[in-house]
């Protein structure tokens, strides 16, 4: 923001000398949108940036989303391969309820989401399900994509 003099009566003099000089009363807004619209563009660029990334094919439900919560949930992923991950941490299915045990005392919330690829038995997802009932998570929410078919037949 810039404030500079601006001359009156530049062409004429008065009878005193010098013509008045007055302070600009303008801002100028041209350097505060252009800082504003390249923050909204590092902004969308890095939005989508922040997720957590384990590529999981999921099933399609006719469900609608949770609310969000003020402390992130937990959020374990089992993968097409077999493989258990804990936020962005792999881990074997046998240290499974440990860890989630030690997890489960330094949280608040017992809240997890389970994000389960489809294709993967439903019997080593109910196991699952089952070590985390086990670590002291009873508030389980299942994560799937939203458009799948409803209760009529019909695709949503």
């Amino acid at each position: 923001m810039v404030a500079g003099v601006i001359q009156k009566d530049k062409g004429r003099r008065r009878r005193g000398g010098r013509g008045k000089s007055h302070a600009m009363s303008e801002i100028n807004v041209t350097p505060f949108v252009d800082v504003m619209l390249v923050l909204l563009i590092i902004f969308m660029v890095a939005a989508p940036l922040l997720t957590v990334g384990v590529p999981v094919q999921l099933p399609e439900t006719a469900a609608s989303a949770l609310p969000s919560e003020q402390e992130e949930p937990l959020t374990i992923t089992l993968t097409a391969d077999g493989r258990t991950i804990i936020q962005t941490t792999e881990t074997n299915r046998d240290e499974l309820i440990p860890k989630l045990r030690a997890i489960a005392s330094e949280r608040t919330d017992n809240k997890v989401f389970l994000r389960a690829d489809g294709s993967i038995p439903y019997e080593q997802v109910v196991q699952v399900m089952g070590a985390l009932n086990a670590g002291g998570f009873n508030s389980i929410g299942l994560v799937t994509d939203t458009g799948g078919p409803d209760l009529t037949g019909q695709g949503g």
